[in-house]
């Protein structure tokens, strides 16, 4: 062997010797297992009154509506076999009812949603009225107008199934204006949206309007505009004038043009009824009999939140009023 090549064993056995000998391995330590979390499943329905726009409340009142946890399994209900809506084609909007109510023992005011279901074999109205005391006419313009319309509703457990998807029974009036593009929106098509409501004409009764005699009346005075409602049947326009001037809502030189705005009104209003009247008959008199039944058998339902700990109490405040289009509901829940 030669020299070079000893030297090198010695030191590789001398490197050895001074090596600190392995370190025993410790035994792990087993971490606790985290308690296993159990998730409640979701209800077939559950979203369903959320799905329902909430059609005339105000943009900034939407997000106060959801801040509860609303539980509306009285809705979920009524489509389970044995149930109200069970097997029916249903049409469902949603609307609001500001309210003061018990919540954790204080009264508050709440924006109550509510849904309305309407058991029909067709949608109820393609049209939506818009109206509220500042304006002075009402308009009843296409739903699409204000980007809404009835689209179906799939219940949670056939959204991967494009067949049960095209049988859907129940159907939403949905919204599609984004919240983002408010602010580039002028405020009288904003507004319109806070005073709109789900339209509904009834041909084989008599409207409310084809009956009235009254007129609302926004005289464009001056300081002030007048305000009030003028019964032609009921009121003599001479002495009703009059007594606006006592009261100093009316100014004595304005009289006469009040007066000639008034009968302008009242005008409007009978030629208004007059043609309701004839478009209900002529609507009548070319309707089929199958669809005249299914206006006679339609019904209206209206459904409040069910009572919970974590919700405000509603069950003072239930009313069979929807609006002035659909009058009232055949049954509240």
């Amino acid at each position: 062997m030669r020299k070079g090549a000893k030297r090198k064993a010695a030191s590789q056995k001398q490197e050895e010797s001074h090596k600190p000998a392995p370190k025993p391995k410790r035994a792990k330590s087993s971490k606790p297992q985290p308690e296993p979390e159990y998730f409640e499943d979701k209800r077939n329905l559950e979203d369903l009154w959320k799905a329902a726009f909430p059609v005339g409340t105000e943009w900034d009142q939407l997000d106060s509506v959801y801040q509860f946890n609303w539980n509306f399994s009285n809705l979920e209900d009524a489509f389970e076999e044995g149930g109200k809506l069970y097997g029916k084609k249903v049409y469902l909007f949603g609307c609001t009812e500001p309210q003061l109510v018990p919540y954790k023992e204080e009264n508050k005011v709440v924006c109550i949603p509510v849904i309305v279901a309407v058991e029909s074999p067709f949608p109820p109205s393609d049209k939506i009225g818009i109206n509220s005391v500042q304006r002075e006419a009402e308009e009843i313009v296409p739903m699409k107008q204000m980007k809404m319309d009835w689209v179906p509703y799939i219940p949670l457990e056939n959204r991967d199934n494009q067949v049960d998807r095209l049988k859907s029974q129940i159907f939403i009036l949905s919204c599609t204006q984004r919240r983002v593009a408010l602010k580039q929106m002028k405020i009288d098509r904003l507004k319109k949206y806070e005073y709109c409501l789900p339209y509904f004409y009834q041909p084989l009764k008599e409207d409310e309007l084809e009956q009235s005699t009254e007129v609302q009346i926004i005289f464009p005075a001056e300081p002030k505009p007048v305000f009030c409602e003028f019964d032609w049947e009921l009121d003599e326009l001479d002495e009703f004038t009059d007594k606006l001037i006592e009261e100093d809502e009316l100014d004595k030189d304005q009289k006469d043009a009040f007066k000639d705005f008034v009968k302008e009104k009242v005008r409007e209003a009978k030629k208004a009824n007059r043609q309701a009247r004839e478009a209900r008959k002529k609507a009548l008199e070319e309707m089929s009999e199958e669809t005249k039944a299914a206006f006679e058998n339609m019904r209206f339902y209206k459904f409040y939140p069910v009572q919970t700990p974590d919700t405000p109490d509603v069950s003072n405040v239930k009313a069979p009023f929807i609006n002035r289009y659909y009058g009232k509901a055949h049954e509240i829940f």
